[in-house]
């Protein structure tokens, strides 16, 4: 009876460890592949693979781990369609078909995470979709010029749009379903993200080589930040205190204060002796994606010009590790 106890509490310890040990997964879409691949943030090993629609560009991931969302942008053809991920089942997967709205780019999923706001450049309107019935619930008229990205107020009632061509900031009331305000930000306003704890409201503004701060109210511009080399994505640390925006031009890293809105670190992101591959700003690193860890000091970019990631350490600021992706590496997304 003692030797049965015993054993059983082994199994039980051995489980427990095997839980507690399991890494989080860093999730990564490859545009040119139509996958998303799993990592190990352990140790960037491949864990699994998915195959989404064509021209995967951007992964969100429910809080409680068990589905991701990634937009099916298209390539020669538009795309029309997101593909949810079932992160339990390995390679599982099932497609929302967005009708007309072609073009789905910039996602965020609501409070609760039944249901997602979608961006469509092709038929230029801000979707709000039911994640479970898989299916588009209305879809707001976001006028003249293509939303790109998109990010929520912290509790979820608005949401704020960019756009490229027009390099605007505009805010929706998700309640009234319609657009409240629409400011410039600056030439070719891309990124953005809200801080957690302010509500301010940052955007990327890739030609004008910029960060601009926005009252998340009446989106007044607060604060311009020089980020030169083509700003392309703005995303924060999970503490608030440091804003990340990736220059995809000069392949680098700037590490923004948000307290004093200051560049305090420029991480280089190119790597001499490689040879990069073709991309929509000629042969370079081009990094897009960036997303921070939430229980490791690291920050990971996807460099979509070597199909890699960089791992950084946020005790240094530096690049400690380099992780083989699929083609194209541009979404990232953590699964906990």
């Amino acid at each position: 009876m003692i030797r049965s106890a015993m054993l059983s509490l082994s199994v039980i310890s051995i489980l427990g460890f095997a839980s507690q040990a399991r890494a989080a997964e860093l999730l990564v879409g490859n545009k040119s592949a139509d996958t998303a691949w799993r990592l190990s943030t352990a140790d960037g090993r491949k864990a699994g693979e998915f195959t989404t629609g064509q021209g995967p560009h951007e992964i969100v991931v429910s809080r409680d781990g068990r589905f991701a969302l990634v937009s099916n942008y298209g390539a020669a053809t538009p795309g029309h369609s997101l593909s949810v991920l079932e992160l339990r089942k390995d390679g599982a997967t099932r497609i929302i078909d967005l009708g007309e709205n072609t073009k789905p780019h910039g996602m965020r999923l609501l409070p609760g995470g039944a249901r997602a706001v979608v961006t469509t450049e092709g038929s230029r309107k801000l979707l709000l979709v039911d994640i479970a019935k898989g299916r588009v619930e209305h879809a707001i008229d976001l006028g003249e010029g293509r939303g790109h990205m998109v990010a929520l107020s912290p509790d979820g009632k608005h949401a704020y749009v960019t756009k490229i061509d027009a390099g605007t900031i505009s805010r929706i009331d998700l309640t009234a379903r319609g657009k409240t305000h629409e400011v410039p930000a600056g030439a070719g306003a891309e990124g953005v993200a809200v801080h957690p704890r302010t509500g301010e409201v940052w955007v990327s503004n890739r030609e004008a080589g910029t960060v601009t701060v926005h009252d998340p109210e009446t989106l007044a511009t607060r604060q311009t930040i020089a980020s030169p080399g083509y700003p392309i994505r703005v995303v924060f640390m999970p503490d608030g205190r440091h804003a990340l925006a990736t220059n995809a031009r000069a392949a680098t890293l700037s590490v923004i204060d948000t307290a004093t809105k200051q560049v305090t670190h420029t991480v280089a992101l190119a790597r001499d002796g490689v040879e990069y591959r073709d991309t929509m700003l000629g042969r370079a690193a081009l990094p897009i994606g960036v997303i921070a860890d939430p229980k490791q000091p690291r920050v990971y970019v996807a460099i979509s010009g070597g199909d890699e990631i960089a791992v950084i350490d946020t005790a240094q600021w530096n690049v400690v590790d380099h992780w083989k992706t699929g083609r194209e590496p541009d979404a990232l997304g953590i699964v906990e």
